[in-house]
Formats: C-alpha cells, sequence, structure tokens
C-alpha cells in the first residue's frame, strides 16, 4: 500500500511537472515571437533607409527633359506650319530669253529680247490652302498636348504600379518572415511534444510558399520599374524607393467621366478638325475650276530693215491668256473631296463610339476595384484584424493552439496584399477615367497631314486583376 501511494504521488509530480513545462515553454515562445514582430518593421526600415528615393514630381520632371515624344509633337508642329506657310506662296514668276528669225535672212532681220511671265491665281486658292493647313496645324498642335497627357498619365500610372510593387514586396517579406518563425516555433513545440511531423511539413512547405511569394514580387517589381524608367526616358535609371503610399484616391463619378471623354477628349477634337479640314479641302476644290491668269510680257530688238535703211530697234510685246475649263473641272476631285468630307464626319461618329467602348471596361474594373477596397477597408481586414487579437490573447491565455494564431496572422497578411491589388487597380482606373484614356506615353504622335486614327490602337491602359488572393 505504501509503495502504491508513493508511486501515485510520483506520477502526480510528473504530471505537474510537465504542465509547469509545458506553460513555460509556450510563454517562452509566446515572447520570443512577440519580440520577432516588433523587430520585422525595424529590419524594414534598416533596409529601406540605406535606398535612395524619389518623389513622383521629380519623375514627371524627368520624363519632360528626356522623353522623345515631346520633341517629336514640336517637330510635327514645326512640319506643320512650313507647310502651311508654303501652301499660300504665290508662285515664282518665270525670265527668259525669246528669238524669232534670229539670222534674219537677205532683210538682215531677227527678234530678240527677254519677257518675264507671271501667274496670277484668282479665286482666292492661296487662302483656301492656307486654311487646309491650317487645320492640320491645329491638329498637330492638339495633338501635342494629348501627348503631354499621354505622358503625364503613363507616368502616374507607372508610379502607382511601382509603389504597389513595392508596399507588396514589403507585405511578402513579412509574411515570409512570419512564416519562417512559425517553422521554428513548430520546431520548438516538437521538441516538447505539441507539434507532431504534419506540422512541421506544412509549416516548412508555407514558408516555401512564402519565400517564393517573395521571388515573384521581386520580379513584378523590376519589371514595372523598368516600364516606369522607360517611360521617364532614363532606362538606366537605378532601382529606388518611391515615397508615398496607395489610398489616397478619391471618388469619382464615373458615368460623368465617360460623357465628358466622349465630348472632350482630344482624340474627339483632332477627329473635328479633321472634319473641318475635309471640308476646307471641298471649298477648295471647287475654286479650282477658276482659271489663274497668265501674263507675259518684254522688250526685244527687232533687226529688220525699214524704207530708209534703219532697223526697227527696240520693241515691246505682252501676252495675256486663261485656261478655259471645259473638259476638265475638276469634277473628279471634287467628287472625292466630298466623299472624304462624308467619311471625316464618320469618323466623329466613330471615335466617340470606340471611347465608349473602352471606357466601359475601365468603369467596370474601377466600379469592381472600388467595391473590393470598401469591403477590404471597412469589413474584412477589421474583422481579419480582430480574430488575429483575439487569437493572440487565447493563446497567451492557453485557450488556443499556436497554428490559430498563425492561421489568422497568415490570413490578416494575405488581405493586406489583396488589398494593395485592389488600391492599385482602383487608382488606375480612376485615372484612365479621369486622363481620358491616354496611357501610352511611348506611342508616337501622329503627323499632321497623317492623323487618320485619332483614337490610336494601342490606347489601352494597363490593367491589373483586383479579385481576392
Amino acid at each position: 500500500m505504501n509503495n502504491l501511494n508513493g508511486r501515485v504521488k510520483f506520477i502526480e509530480v510528473r504530471v505537474e511537472t510537465m504542465s509547469l513545462l509545458r506553460c513555460v515553454t509556450r510563454l517562452a515562445l509566446c515572447f520570443s515571437w512577440f519580440l520577432s514582430l516588433i523587430a520585422l518593421p525595424g529590419r524594414a526600415q534598416t533596409s529601406d533607409s540605406d535606398q535612395k528615393t524619389i518623389t513622383l514630381e521629380e519623375l514627371q520632371q524627368m520624363a519632360i527633359q528626356n522623353n522623345p515624344t515631346y520633341r517629336q509633337s514640336a517637330a510635327n508642329i514645326q512640319a506643320a506650319e512650313g507647310r502651311k506657310t508654303q501652301s499660300g506662296l504665290y508662285p515664282n514668276p518665270t525670265v527668259g530669253y525669246q528669238g524669232e528669225q534670229i539670222r534674219g535672212g537677205s532683210f538682215h532681220g531677227g527678234e530678240q529680247g527677254f519677257f518675264i511671265q507671271q501667274d496670277i491665281v484668282l479665286g482666292g486658292k492661296l487662302g483656301l490652302n492656307r486654311q487646309i493647313f491650317d487645320q492640320e496645324l491645329k491638329q498637330a498642335e492638339t495633338e501635342a498636348d494629348e501627348q503631354k497627357l499621354r505622358v503625364a498619365t503613363n507616368v502616374r500610372m507607372s508610379y502607382i504600379q511601382a509603389l504597389a510593387a513595392q508596399q507588396t514586396l514589403e507585405l511578402r517579406h513579412n509574411l515570409s518572415k512570419l512564416a519562417d518563425n512559425a517553422v521554428e516555433t513548430s520546431h520548438q513545440l516538437a521538441n516538447v511534444g505539441q507539434a507532431d511531423a504534419p506540422d512541421l511539413l506544412e509549416s516548412e512547405v508555407e514558408a516555401e510558399q512564402a519565400q517564393l511569394a517573395v521571388t515573384m514580387a521581386e520580379r513584378n517589381q523590376q519589371r514595372v520599374w523598368k516600364a516606369l524608367a522607360a517611360v521617364v526616358g532614363n532606362p538606366r535609371l537605378p532601382l529606388m524607393r518611391l515615397q508615398g503610399r496607395l489610398g489616397d484616391t478619391p471618388p469619382v463619378n464615373a458615368d460623368e467621366l465617360v460623357e465628358k471623354i466622349v465630348n472632350e477628349s482630344p482624340a474627339v477634337r483632332i477627329a473635328e478638325l479633321g472634319v473641318k479640314r475635309a471640308e476646307a479641302a471641298l471649298v477648295r476644290a471647287k475654286r479650282e475650276p477658276i482659271p489663274d491668269l497668265q501674263l507675259r510680257g518684254g522688250m526685244q530688238q527687232n533687226g529688220e530693215l525699214l524704207s530708209d535703211g534703219r532697223s526697227v530697234g527696240l520693241q515691246g510685246f505682252a501676252n495675256v491668256g486663261v485656261k478655259i475649263p471645259i473638259f476638265d473641272r475638276n469634277q473628279g476631285n471634287i467628287a472625292a473631296a466630298k466623299a472624304d468630307a462624308e467619311r471625316a464626319k464618320r469618323e466623329v461618329e466613330r471615335v466617340k463610339l470606340v471611347l465608349r467602348e473602352r471606357a466601359a471596361s475601365i468603369v467596370q474594373n474601377y466600379t469592381f476595384s472600388q467595391a473590393a477596397v470598401d469591403r477590404y477597408r471597412n469589413q474584412m481586414i477589421p474583422r481579419a484584424q480582430k480574430a488575429y487579437e483575439m487569437y493572440t490573447k487565447k493563446y497567451q491565455a492557453m485557450a488556443a493552439a499556436y497554428p490559430q494564431v498563425l492561421i489568422a496572422q497568415r490570413t490578416l497578411m494575405q488581405l493586406e496584399v489583396a488589398y494593395t491589388t485592389a488600391l492599385e487597380t482602383f487608382a488606375t482606373s480612376s485615372l484612365s477615367l479621369q486622363s481620358y484614356l491616354l496611357t501610352d506615353g511611348l506611342e508616337a504622335p501622329s503627323q499632321p497631314g497623317g492623323i487618320d486614327k485619332p483614337v490610336r490602337e494601342l490606347n489601352i491602359p494597363f490593367q491589373i486583376g483586383a479579385s481576392p488572393q
């Protein structure tokens, strides 16, 4: 009986010792885990402080200085001004020599001299030429304004994408560090018998997935940065840390912006200027049958002998003529000009419809991302944060297992990543709508006289899905 009582007391002491050991182990793990969480932001700030920073304003200024499309737009304006000047110039006079019966024969005659010939343009055709090329000049100027907006928008959009990639990489780094801490904690729990081999393997796989996500986020950041460097005209620009945070995009009225795009877009203005140019060309074609006045006059020496033996001497001559428009009344060019004017009018309608078509997908992305941002910010993330805090308190009170804390923490971090993606799509879609869908800052501006497609085929904003990950 005494031996039995001794064994029971020994077992009770052993159980109490194991329970106390588990409690101490759990408290130690919890304390080390909180220390690692506190240290994460500090390590991130240390690494970030060593990296150079750059602002959006600096990137915009860099694009103004280096983006080649700015100079292309200026060259197009100069070319249009040159064509306008050339179209209104008066035709040059013709100066020449004229001779008839130069040898004179037995009468010692012959007429030799010079002449000046000038065509007088009638019907106001030169003024109409200037009107045609004046519309081309206005098109080139509008195209230049559009290009400035296009480059500025592209820089801002690339900046937003790079900023989102930067924040995503930071979140991925934190999630990877948490996964590494989970592996270390799982090993420690396994040593005291609170974790099995499947728990270890699962934590190790999760850590590998987190590290792979970090690698993908780094590659994505490099890709976005190279695109940004190309837009600002400095492809060798080293990777820098961007100043700013996502989440400051104010909401807009998408339907009103679509109507503004359709009615006020530079693409629509260019198409409307194309109509005016076509109408001016039609008026000019109708004036072409009006003949120009051809004047010709000069002086010549006549060597023919008179009855008194003297030569006729110096004499003048003059010719005046016009072409009679009997067969060629420019009827073919007039018909073609009418067709071009009709086509230009339909082009305005086409451009507006294309803008509506392209804006539809942008509006859809905008509205969806706006709803996603609202849900992430006001519902999902606060609830995940609260669940994480509750699990943490339960774990401290030894009422919850450590894997539950890790799962809650991982869910919170993944929601933060998805929230960043939604913010990016929301900001880029809003920017695209406010910038008349002009997003490609490296597309060459159309040349004056060759502007036939005001809505460029490559003018499609960059899109990144905002679905939860």
